[in-house]
């Protein structure tokens, strides 16, 4: 039923796919000339302008997926994302600063020189070049229910790539189960499981990796036929992905503990895992480390405390 449209983007990962049932559009791809332009020949395929679209999904709020739709929100589409994308998306500035505040000291305390912290929680800025501002119409949680394209889709709620990710689920004309499954599942790049900050100033920060882990061992088992993914290419085994990805999770994982040979911040295991890891991806990079130790931690596996300021972690017996 969804047509896949790849979408350029500026960014790393390459293209974003948006995906178009009749006049309903689902993550329609940064801001900016060349991905818009793409945009309009996809729509002109089925005689469509920015103007026939009605409906328009967003997965998640990342700028390569939602930083167009403001443009179809400006011509009347109504726009869905979970309450929690919507307020990211609807002051993405103010949750960039809010972030920077929260992640600068954080970085520090967990063994990064305050320059490189500085650096890496000011990059994201350049982001929000592609991703003006754009009010949700109307906010879904799991088991909510949209119709596109004369197709009811159901909503679900998901844990791991991002804040307040969406898949919508539906049923095709040949039987088969088919979701939308945005950066949750992508077919031969692992997804990064990015740190969050507290929802809350002076809140627990969210355990990420743990909780992405139970996401994904629930989508593996959840019986769809394909998956529709925000990157690349169609997954025809969702249940053999799913599974490939929890087990370089724990493999990943295994390799921090071995790394745990005494005390050692999330910057030393972050330097274990990358060799000479530049800047850019560092934000990435302490996302992947502190997301295993948090594994580690809730498995008693590891011991977190501060010494001097500084958080570190040793291995247990367990």
């Amino acid at each position: 039923m969804f047509e896949r449209y790849p979408i350029p983007t500026p960014f790393q990962v390459g293209p974003i796919n948006a995906y178009l049932a009749g006049r309903t559009l689902v993550d329609p791809g940064p801001d900016g000339e060349e991905a818009w332009a793409e945009l309009l020949s996809a729509l002109e395929e089925h005689d469509l302008t920015p103007d026939d679209v009605e409906q328009l999904l967003v997965t998640h709020p990342h700028p390569d997926h939602f930083g167009s739709a403001h443009r179809f929100a400006e011509r009347g589409a109504t726009v869905y994302a979970s309450e929690s994308c919507a307020e990211i998306v609807g002051d993405f500035a103010g949750r960039w600063a809010y972030e920077r505040e929260f992640f600068t000291d954080f970085f520090e305390r967990n063994g990064m020189s305050a320059a490189t912290a500085d650096t890496i929680t000011e990059l994201p800025e350049a982001f929000l070049n592609y991703a003006p501002d754009v009010e949700v119409d109307e906010t879904l949680a799991a088991r909510d229910t949209v119709t596109a394209a004369g197709t009811e889709l159901t909503v679900d709620e998901v844990t791991g790539h991002a804040l307040g990710e969406l898949t919508f689920t539906y049923e095709d004309d040949d039987g088969d189960t088919v979701s939308i499954v945005g950066d949750n599942v992508l077919p031969d790049i692992t997804p990064n499981p990015f740190l969050q900050p507290p929802p809350e100033p002076g809140g627990e920060r969210p355990r990420v990796l743990p909780r992405y882990n139970d996401c994904l061992e629930r989508q593996r088992d959840a019986g769809y036929d394909r998956l529709l993914p925000g990157h690349r290419d169609v997954i025809t085994d969702p249940a053999g992905r799913i599974q490939e990805i929890l087990d370089a999770h724990e493999q990943r994982t295994a390799d921090v503990r071995e790394l745990l040979d005494g005390p050692k911040t999330a910057v030393d295991v972050m330097a274990g895992l990358f060799e000479d890891l530049p800047v850019t991806e560092q934000f990435s990079g302490m996302s992947e480390a502190v997301g295993h130790l948090d594994v580690l931690e809730e498995r008693g596996a590891v011991q977190r405390h501060e010494r001097g300021g500084m958080v570190v972690y040793e291995r247990t017996d367990q």
